[in-house]
């Protein structure tokens, strides 16, 4: 498969990283409106895990500063879309006039009406949604085991993402270029849940906001009977020494799967391993290798290879499934009924 990758930030390095690792892929050109970046210069990107940007060799690449000018490229057979949000439901629609296929990065736009929209107007033939945490092994196995019900029916779970002040991300509380931390984050696990879950029917939100867009919360999904309780909790702290934490606790019919990891400024980390308590007190610690996180991202690159050469889509990519995400975080809005 070859790609081109418009939107040469934090999410555009990643992708790019993965590129170079995938049997299955390639970039074969990008599109950035920097004219450094066109020439190679991806030092200035930085983000909350991974390694910061370098300089890379643009001399096989075909380089663009013009959208339109790479989508007319024949040799691209998916536009890999890293933009920011704001610019995500034009850069599809883009595609899908060009007649180009697309994946686009998380989330697939910043309200849940206009991702339904774009779900619709592209089904899962031409557009997949780069949600990365179903490919994570740490959260993999959560959605494998409800599929295969290894330990039965998944009947709860907590989820949790916090960050520290995400500076490198320009207008993070501004609902109408980035949405804040129900859409930039949470939506992860928005994600999760209804995967593993269900769509729940309602949520109840207590949150801290900034602007009116909410900087802190805690929910509890309502699902319509007591057969699930399922609750999230994050978003940003006002202290940059804590850098990124995520984590779950999730119960089965027949065991519970706990993980939790934490990064800190000073380069220090803590983790819960995955850890499987069994109902009849056995516990179990599997090993998923040395957690290199752009390694999910190569097996997602692998997805989305596997769907262009045979149509196979993956479920963690269906455009519906990421918009029933964003409609769970709209749950959670304030003004939300």
């Amino acid at each position: 498969m070859r790609a081109g990758i418009v939107g040469v930030g934090f999410m555009g390095w990643i992708h790019y990283l993965a590129y170079q690792r995938s049997p299955a892929a390639e970039v074969v050109a990008f599109c950035s409106s920097n004219p450094a970046k066109r020439a190679g210069d991806w030092r200035s990107i930085q983000g909350n895990f991974g390694p910061p940007g370098e300089q890379i060799d643009v001399s096989g690449l075909n380089v663009y500063e013009n959208f339109e000018d790479m989508l007319a490229d024949d040799s691209i057979d998916v536009v890999d879309i890293c933009l920011p949000p704001a610019m995500h439901a034009e850069a599809i629609r883009a595609c899908l006039d060009f007649g180009k296929r697309c994946l686009c990065e998380k989330p697939l736009a910043l309200d849940a009406a206009t991702a339904t929209d774009l779900a619709r107007e592209a089904t899962a033939a031409n557009l997949a949604v780069a949600h990365i945490l179903p490919l994570m092994p740490e959260f993999k196995i959560l959605v494998d085991a409800a599929a295969d019900g290894r330990f039965g029916k998944p009947v709860a779970g907590r989820f949790k993402r916090t960050i520290g002040p995400p500076d490198w991300i320009p207008d993070f509380y501004d609902a109408d270029k980035v949405g804040g931390p129900l859409v930039d984050l949470h939506v992860h696990d928005a994600h999760l849940i209804r995967l593993l879950f269900g769509m729940p029917r309602a949520a109840r939100t207590a949150s801290h906001r900034r602007g009116g867009v909410p900087k802190f919360y805690e929910t509890v999904f309502d699902f319509g009977d007591d057969s699930k309780v399922v609750s999230a909790g994050g978003g940003v702290i006002d202290s940059s020494a804590r850098g990124f934490t995520h984590g779950y606790e999730v119960s089965f019919e027949a065991a519970t799967i706990q993980y939790e990891f934490a990064g800190y400024a000073d380069g220090s980390s803590a983790l819960i391993p995955v850890t499987i308590m069994h109902n009849d007190g056995r516990v179990e610690r599997p090993e998923f290798g040395d957690g290199d996180p752009v390694e999910a991202f190569v097996h997602e690159i692998d997805a989305v290879a596997k769907w262009i050469d045979n149509g196979e889509v993956s479920p963690f990519l269906d455009p519906t499934i990421a918009a029933d995400a964003l409609k769970i975080c709209e749950m959670q809005l304030p003004d939300a009924e």
